[in-house]
């Protein structure tokens, strides 16, 4: 199930947000890892996409 209905994927262009997004690290316990990967496969999202719209909720 691919939710970009139509999108294609470019380089430097966003598919979703008003901005492209950036590289940035975080530290995490392999069980909250875990978790957020089985929340976003659960969702047909990534976990940065999880992590994205839980900060913009």
């Amino acid at each position: 199930m691919s939710i970009r209905k139509g999108k294609k994927a470019v380089k430097n262009v966003p598919l979703f947000h008003d901005e492209v997004k950036t590289r940035h690290h975080i530290l995490l316990t392999p069980t909250a890892w875990q978790r957020l990967q089985q929340r976003a496969k659960d969702q047909g999202i990534s976990v940065s996409e999880l992590i994205e719209r839980w900060a913009m909720d």
